[in-house]
């Protein structure tokens, strides 16, 4: 049975989840590496099911405590053992990551002579392991954060600038274990999938600098920099480099990528007979801009007369208006979209966030085809201004077209798929 393009939206981008699962891509990385007792830390949006799946395969004693955001948890069929697992916010921290941070640290330092740490981490771990520096307060921390995501900085503008601010991050975990061995188990969610830049790199040495974060926060004007000079001109607060010795034993990988998504989801849409066009794994940039740049990529390949399917993934960025409405970067993407295609009438279009969450939407993205100005109209919503509010939630909600998975318990960022018609 030949599905139809919305059903063939929806199940590729469901294949690509399923790929950066963690009961899939842990296993394939566990068995090489499992050895004796382990210490489990972890932190991210996955860490729950990672240590799940981490102590059903453990072949010795194990112990630990990994730190999720709400909701993200185990389920009372799940288990992970002697692995405590906790629930902190996202995407600015509060107090329960604060604490999660300092316990992380605490049992890092505990670290038994005859134990490995294996630290488990994925997108979103940043905020649910907070652990500011002394002299910088949970408050002061959560707002400059909160002011780069809305100016519109990328995933590692916003991370080297927390690494300067944290006692956990940029390697200061891996320190705190020292000498023991350290293993970083990583689901990335950053484009480059550079391990430092996933949840901050708790555990990976940090090549950028104090000043790196300065020039940051001056280049976005942050209105909290005159308060965070004195801790990020401080040499003690300096990050830890890759040249130090504590990280001479340690062992980090990434085991599942935008590309592990992309990948399962191109191998799915070929055996529907499309031609997969990979657009790129690790796209950033305007989420606006990006969405023009494919509407007209699309109808090019249309007013040829191509079938094809266009894949992409990686991180975009969206830069918010005073009194934003609830949206995110693949809604504010697909809004432009529609903008640019203006009723063509041989593309459908999915874009969703592979964790389930769109930025400060319920949704994990949206999907539309050729009629989604006549449905627009049919429900009294107006796209142009639902863009220019950045409230692109209200207006496929209203469609009925927005894509709701719950949480996925994954993150490996952006899904958006294309299809374009023949003739």
């Amino acid at each position: 049975m030949t599905l139809s393009p919305a059903q063939l939206l929806r199940d590729a981008f469901n294949h690509a989840v399923e790929a950066a699962s963690p009961g899939v891509c842990m296993a394939m990385h566990l068995d090489e590496l499992l050895t004796g007792d382990a210490l489990v830390l972890g932190a991210g949006k996955a860490a729950a099911l990672m240590a799940a799946e981490f102590a059903q395969r453990a072949p010795g004693r194990v112990r630990g405590l990994v730190v999720t955001r709400y909701d993200h948890g185990l389920r009372p069929e799940e288990s992970a053992g002697n692995i405590e697992v906790i629930e902190a916010q996202h995407p600015l921290p509060d107090g329960a990551g604060v604490e999660a941070g300092q316990r992380l640290l605490d049992l890092a330092r505990s670290i038994h002579p005859n134990e490995t740490l294996y630290f488990l981490v994925s997108g979103g771990g940043s905020a649910l392991c907070a652990a500011p520096l002394p002299g910088v307060s949970l408050t002061l921390k959560s707002d400059t954060t909160d002011f780069l995501m809305r100016s519109g900085a990328d995933i590692r503008e916003i991370n080297c600038v927390r690494r300067h601010l944290s006692a956990i991050k940029g390697g200061r975990l891996a320190v705190a274990a020292h000498p023991a061995k350290v293993v970083t188990l990583a689901i990335s969610d950053v484009p480059g999938n550079s391990l430092g830049d996933i949840a901050s790199g708790p555990t990976v040495p940090d090549p950028t600098t104090q000043g790196d974060a300065i020039r940051i926060l001056e280049r976005f004007a942050c209105p909290q920099l005159e308060d965070l000079r004195s801790v990020l001109t401080d040499p003690a607060n300096e990050s830890p480099k890759p040249a130090d010795a504590a990280f001479d034993n340690d062992n980090a990988r990434a085991i599942a990528t935008s590309k592990t998504a992309m990948d399962a989801a191109a191998r799915f849409l070929s055996t529907q007979g499309c031609e997969v066009i990979r657009l790129g794994d690790d796209l950033t940039g305007d989420a606006r801009s990006l969405g023009r740049e494919h509407a007209r990529l699309a109808i090019q390949h249309a007013t040829e007369g191509k079938k094809a399917a266009l894949l992409s993934g990686g991180e975009t960025t969206v830069v918010l208006r005073e009194n934003a409405g609830r949206g995110g970067r693949n809604l504010e993407y697909l809004a432009s979209l529609a903008q640019e295609l203006h009723g063509f009438k041989k593309v459908y279009a999915l874009a969703a966030d592979t964790d389930g969450i769109d930025g400060s939407s319920d949704a994990a993205g949206a999907c539309f085809g050729p009629d989604l100005l006549t449905q627009a109209e049919a429900n009294s919503v107006d796209l142009a201004q639902c863009l220019e509010k950045n409230d692109t939630h209200h207006f496929f909600e209203a469609c009925g077209l927005l894509v709701k998975t719950g949480p996925t318990r994954t993150n490996v960022n952006d899904f958006r798929l294309l299809l374009v018609g023949g003739k």
